[in-house]
């Protein structure tokens, strides 16, 4: 299955979670940058609001792309523990990972939202979308950070991502809505039409015009 573009993906997402529209209780969080534009279209498709929820991957050292695990606000992280044992990855190169990894999303969080903090989750139902998983690091560690925030239920809502990732995330979510989880998986961008980066100042267009 190939989507034209994440509007197009965040459309066809939208249709998958229509028993949640105008729902008084739900929420949608975006993982930024280029899950705002699908929790853009789920927003105006489900006449929901939208916030974010920032996470980065801890990149393997020397190929950052490939994701070993990853960090959140206030320090928060998840681990493959498996392959930081067989590769002997050191504990102090996880620790400044993270530390380094936190204060760029705190930074991230300044730049989004300004002093306004992170809707308040708790007994709601949130709806957390992204543009795909490769490893599902960062949208694990999501649903984590809200599940500690007492949420009621928590959906992960993902265009594409391979069937292993997509096991992973239903470990922890309430609600997996995954379009297109095909065997054959190397990148995101491989479902794609268009993949262009999603720059921060469009990220933070589509989060204020969401939500006017």
């Amino acid at each position: 299955m190939a989507f034209k573009d994440r509007h197009d993906a965040g459309k066809l997402l939208a249709k998958e979670l229509k028993q949640y529209k105008k729902n008084k209780d739900a929420i949608i969080l975006a993982i930024p940058r280029g899950g705002l534009e699908i929790g853009y279209e789920l927003a105006r498709e489900l006449s929901l609001p939208l916030d974010i929820l920032i996470t980065k991957k801890i990149g393997f050292p020397g190929n950052p792309e490939y994701a070993i695990g990853a960090a959140g606000p206030k320090k928060e992280y998840i681990l493959n523990e498996d392959v930081i044992l067989q590769s002997n990855i050191s504990e102090s190169y996880i620790k400044a990972e993270v530390e380094k990894l936190s204060s760029a999303i705190e930074e991230k969080y300044k730049r989004y939202k300004g002093k306004k903090k992170l809707s308040d989750l708790k007994d709601k139902i949130v709806i957390v979308a992204d543009d795909g998983i490769a490893t599902g690091y960062t949208m694990m560690l999501s649903l984590r950070i809200i599940k500690k925030m007492k949420a009621r239920k928590i959906i992960a809502a993902i265009p594409v991502g391979p069937p292993d990732g997509v096991d992973k995330l239903r470990e922890v979510a309430d609600e997996v809505v995954c379009l297109s989880s095909p065997e054959l998986f190397f990148a995101i961008s491989q479902f794609y039409e268009r993949f262009e980066q999603v720059s921060d100042e469009q990220a933070i267009k589509y989060l204020k015009e969401a939500n006017e």
